[in-house]
Parts: structure tokens; C-alpha cells; sequence
């Protein structure tokens, strides 16, 4: 991907007018004035910068590629303007950590100098090849028409534990778009696996006009590549294809798995960025080996009415298994909801979100994700509260805390189920976030809503709810969950957007696939200055939101538990904890 400024989340409805008439290459906007204006930043504004998320000292960041686990070293590489906060100039900065937490930033591992890549270096993967050396895909820019090759580049130097330097072979490009292929839209290529045949295969992104194509290379060597006569995967009117991702999955066992891992207890997951929407897609599925196609399960839906990793402010994400403790671990970027003139102002845009372990629900029909383990190791001061009831309007402040920058784990309780409303027929089951946009938090219920105010100033004029509403649906319940970023700040009107200049408030909602045989549902909240991501039920369902408070900044936001249903709910157990900061975040490494 990497090939957009994109500031607003456009809804898909007015995107899709578009797409019905002229299909548009990209919806990125390069602005080479404020790349100019923002180039000479010195003083960074500090107000809205994450703590412990990944976010380098200043300038624009996008998609997370090529995370890997190399002796003993988590690498991250990114796609990075060094010359500003607006998308454009772009190479691909590296930084590594022993821990995923606390990271080392590198000189740029990529970067335009090649006439294979002279005009972009755009996102890709990493793979270990056998004898232990990486190698790094990635999409080369070759001309001004946005023609689109695949490169490869390996370390300089393999007794450099850092890999701090790459070398692109003058061999590349290593794979050009043939004539049935769209050449501007041809890129992103995914991690490698291999098949028991002893062969090599990747997938590259791209469309065939309306249809959004995976295509499928193979290869004996890694360098030699051919592409098969039918795509791994394809899906009619979906548009453009970004940044796919293609990995097994144990059906009994909660781990993570190689990406070549093949087997009676195997699964498939196939993501992809959507162009269109700028939300991400997945479904579960089986991997042929005969016809070397992936086929989604049954009872599945595939495109955008389909799951998603995060219902929020998450896109181009990337996942690489870490051999180290046999998990799977997820990168998503988040962007500014921001304003871009706000973003040239403060002199930076975009983070990466938490690394999450990624897993397949028992019920085998989606993933579960959790926050990596090692983020717990930055919990400080913590506050303790059980066996608290919350009737209607009531609320309950989370104390002994810095709200602005905190890990808060609750699990809310109930007695019954017959206050939950009914399920209204003319709602789009697959729509929960027009849903949530018309039943706020301040809207009150029956069952729900209930949940978390986070980043709230102290009387409520500004505050990011995170919060449940149960329905019953015919023959059962269906639980919403919602993180609403419409009251998060008390400055002018947010949720307009008029080419990009307006700042961008949505109220993100997902459906929550939980049993409440036993009456209980659980919620666990990321909280850091400008971003709040929250994880229901486990992980079943994940919604990340951008807010920038003008109130509630540092030690005056606050936190609060709530309820504005007529049915009693319980506190039955709540862990918040403050966050302190990773050491070095981004400092350059030193010998």
C-alpha cells in the first residue's frame, strides 16, 4: 500500500458513486506544499502524542511491513516521510526491540535509489529462507505512470545482529506485471510459504477492473518467479485489493503457526486492506493444495459486510510468526483523524497500534486478539473494584490512575436478560456502526448501554465512550459494542469532512459473537493520549479509536464506569492499571 493521504475514513456509500462511474487509482493525496512547509519542523507539539505506542519523534508514518523474528531481534520496518507530516517521500525506516515494547530506531533500511524503485518504495514482507537469511519483498515504483514491480532486498551484512543495511540487487525487479495484469495496481506482496512441493509462493494485491485479485506467484529458488493461471483468491465488486495477508491457523491449539504450516488441523485466514472502504477484511478458510486456491468457509461472508481484525481506525496491518514463543503476532497502523493542517501543526502523523497475538476462536467462525504479554510489563500504579452495582444513570469514577495513559480491564455482569430491546428489523445486521452512530451512549436502554467513559473531562462535556447494548434478535441476543469518538472534544464541528481539511469523529461500532449463558461480558481498554483501543470478550471483537481532547489531556482526563440502562449492571471485577513508558522509545541505537 503506502500510497495515500488519506486523513478521513470515508464512508463507503459515497466512495462506492465513485466507483460505479470512474474507478479512481487511489484516494491518496500528495501534498508537495506542506511536505515543503513541514519539512523544517523543529518544534514538535507534544499535545496528543502517544506514550507507549510505536511512534517515531516526528514527521508522517503508514503501513507496518516486514516484521520479523531474527536471532534473538524483533525488526520492524515501516513506510516513513523523513521530510514531513503529510504522506510523500517515502522509504522504509527500521526499527528493532527485544521485546516488541521498547524499540531502537535505524537509519532507513530502503529507500528510492534504483531505477526499479525510483519513483516509490512501497510496502512488502519479510521471509527467512533456509540457512537463516532474510529476504524483503517490496513494491518499486519505476516510472511517473505509478507502474508497479516487486523487488527483493537482502542484509548487507549477516553478522550484524541489527541488520542495520540492505542491499537491492541490480537482478531486480524480480517480478514484472505481465499484460493481463493492472500495473498500477499490482503490489504489496505477502510473506512467503511453502508448499509440500518444495516450492515458494507469495501473493500480490491488485484488481482486474471491479474484482479485487490476489495474485499468486510460485517459485523453486525465490528468485525465479511465474505466476499461476488463477489468483489465490478473488472477490467480484470489491475494488482494489491493499496490502493482503495469508497464514495458517491451529484448530486445537492456541498458538501460532509457521506460514508454511500445512495439516490435518490447519486453517487458512485471507486478509485484505480495501482500497475502497479503507477498512480490512477477513475470512477463515481452507487452503487447496490441488488447485492451489484459497476457499472461504461456508456461512461466510466475503467483502465488506465480512469480519474485520479492528472495527476502528485500522488498516495495512501485517502479520509474522515469532518462532520465539510460537505465536502469531498482528501490526495495524492507525492514521490521524485529524485535520491535515492540524497534522503539518504538530508536526506528525500516524501510529502503529499495539502488536496482537492473533489466534482462531474455539468456535472455529473468527480470530481472537489480545494484546501481546509483554505490554503488561509497563503496568504501574493500579486500582482494584469488584462487586459494585451500577444502576440507570449512575457512574463510578476509576481513581489512583493517570486516565490519559492506561490498561483497564472490567467485566460487567447482569442478572437478566429481559430488558434488552428488541432487535429493530429495519437495521443492517451487518451495519453496527450506523447503529451505534443513532443509539450514543447518552441514548439510554434497557440492557445497556454500558461501559467505559474514557478521556473525560471532569463534568462529561468531552469524553470517549466504550460500550455495550444488548438486543434480542428473534431466537437470541446480539451484543453491540461501540467506541464513540463524536464527544471526544469540545472544539468545532468534527464529524464533517470536506476534502480532507475537517477532522473526522466516527462513532465505530461491531457486533459481539459471545454466549451470555452466563450473564457476564468482559472489556479491556488500551488508553494513550490520542488513541483508545478496546478488546470484547477476549478479543472477539476489537475497535480502535483516534480523539484528541482539549480537556481531558494528562492529569485532567479521567475515567469512569457507567450505566444508562434501566437494568442494574455489576462491576463484578475491574483491574486499571497506569502505563509507564518504554525506555529508548525511538531513540537511535547505540554499540
Amino acid at each position: 500500500m503506502g500510497i495515500f493521504k488519506f486523513n478521513t475514513l470515508v464512508c463507503a456509500l459515497s466512495l462506492l458513486s465513485l466507483f460505479n462511474l470512474n474507478f479512481v487509482e487511489s484516494s491518496h493525496h500528495v501534498f508537495l506544499h506542506l511536505q515543503s512547509k513541514s519539512k523544517h519542523v523543529v518544534d514538535v507539539k507534544q499535545q496528543g502524542r502517544t506514550a507507549y505506542h510505536f511512534q517515531p519523534p516526528k514527521h508522517w508514518i503508514n503501513d507496518p511491513n516486514g516484521p520479523m523474528y531474527f536471532n534473538g531481534i524483533y525488526h520492524l520496518f515501516y513506510q516513513y516521510n523523513p521530510k514531513g507530516a503529510v504522506w510523500g517521500n517515502i522509504v522504509w525506516a527500521h526499527s528493532v526491540s527485544k521485546d516488541l515494547i521498547n524499540w531502537h530506531a535505524l537509519e532507513p533500511a530502503i529507500f528510492p535509489s534504483k531505477p526499479f524503485d525510483q519513483f516509490g518504495c512501497w510496502s512488502g514482507s519479510a521471509t527467512v529462507l533456509p540457512g537463516n537469511k532474510p529476504v524483503i519483498l517490496y513494491t518499486g515504483i519505476v516510472d511517473s505512470n505509478d507502474t508497479q514491480v516487486q523487488n527483493f532486498a537482502v542484509p548487507a551484512n549477516l553478522s550484524d545482529p541489527f541488520l542495520r543495511h540492505w542491499i537491492k540487487p541490480d537482478s531486480n525487479p524480480l517480478i514484472v506485471a505481465d499484460d493481463f495484469v493492472n500495473k498500477t495496481a499490482f503490489r504489496d506482496p505477502t510473506t512467503a510459504w511453502m508448499t509440500p512441493d518444495g516450492h515458494w509462493r507469495i501473493t500480490i494485491g491488485g484488481r482486474r477492473k471491479h474484482r479485487g485479485m490476489s495474485f499468486l506467484y510460485r517459485s523453486r529458488d525465490f528468485f525465479r518467479w511465474t505466476k499461476a493461471k488463477h489468483p489465490l483468491h478473488s472477490m467480484a465488486a470489491t475494488g482494489n485489493w491493499e496490502c493482503p495477508d495469508f497464514f495458517p491457523v491451529s484448530t486445537d491449539a492456541a498458538v501460532g503457526l509457521d506460514t508454511s504450516a500445512i495439516g490435518p488441523k490447519v486453517k487458512h485466514v485471507f486478509k485484505v486492506s480495501l482500497d475502497l472502504t479503507r477498512y480490512e477484511y477477513y475470512t477463515i478458510g481452507t487452503y487447496d493444495l490441488e488447485s492451489d486456491r484459497y476457499v472461504p468457509d461456508k456461512d461466510t461472508i466475503d467483502g465488506w459486510k465480512g469480519l474485520r481484525f479492528d472495527y476502528g481506525n485500522f488498516y495495512a496491518s501485517k502479520s509474522f510468526f515469532d518462532p520465539s514463543k510460537n505465536r502469531r503476532i498482528l501490526w495495524g497502523w492507525a492514521n490521524e483523524s485529524d485535520s491535515t493542517d492540524k497534522d503539518v501543526e504538530k508536526g506528525w502523523a500516524g501510529i502503529q497500534l499495539i502488536p496482537r497475538t492473533i489466534v482462531l476462536d474455539p468456535s472455529g467462525k473468527q480470530l481472537l486478539q489480545w494484546p501481546i504479554e509483554e505490554l503488561e510489563s509497563l503496568r504501574a500504579e493500579n486500582m482494584e473494584l469488584g462487586n459494585f452495582e451500577l444502576e440507570q444513570g449512575e457512574k463510578v469514577e476509576i481513581e489512583q490512575i493517570t486516565a490519559a495513559q492506561a490498561d483497564v480491564e472490567v467485566t460487567f455482569s447482569f442478572d437478566s436478560l429481559d430488558k434488552a430491546e428488541p432487535f429493530n428489523e429495519t437495521w443492517d445486521r451487518h451495519d453496527a456502526e450506523k447503529i451505534c452512530r443513532e443509539k450514543k451512549s447518552t441514548v439510554g436502554g434497557g440492557l445497556g448501554p454500558f461501559g467505559l467513559a474514557t478521556l473525560a473531562s471532569k463534568k462529561l462535556e468531552e469524553f470517549t465512550p466504550v460500550f455495550f447494548r444488548i438486543f434480542k434478535d428473534k431466537d437470541k441476543h446480539l451484543v453491540l459494542m461501540c467506541s464513540d469518538a463524536s464527544m471526544s472534544s469540545i472544539e468545532e464541528d468534527k464529524t464533517k469532512m470536506v476534502n480532507g481539511k475537517d477532522a473526522y469523529r466516527p462513532s465505530f461500532g461491531g457486533f459481539v459473537y459471545v454466549d451470555l449463558t452466563d450473564m457476564k461480558i468482559s472489556l479491556r481498554s488500551l488508553i494513550d493520549n490520542s488513541v483508545v483501543e478496546s478488546f470484547a470478550a477476549g478479543g472477539k471483537t476489537v475497535i480502535t479509536s483516534r480523539v484528541y481532547p482539549t480537556m481531558a489531556l494528562y492529569g485532567d482526563a479521567h475515567l469512569y464506569a457507567f450505566n444508562n440502562g434501566t437494568e442494574t449492571v455489576q462491576i463484578e471485577s475491574l483491574s486499571a492499571w497506569s502505563m509507564d513508558k518504554p525506555n529508548h522509545m525511538n531513540q537511535e541505537l547505540k554499540d
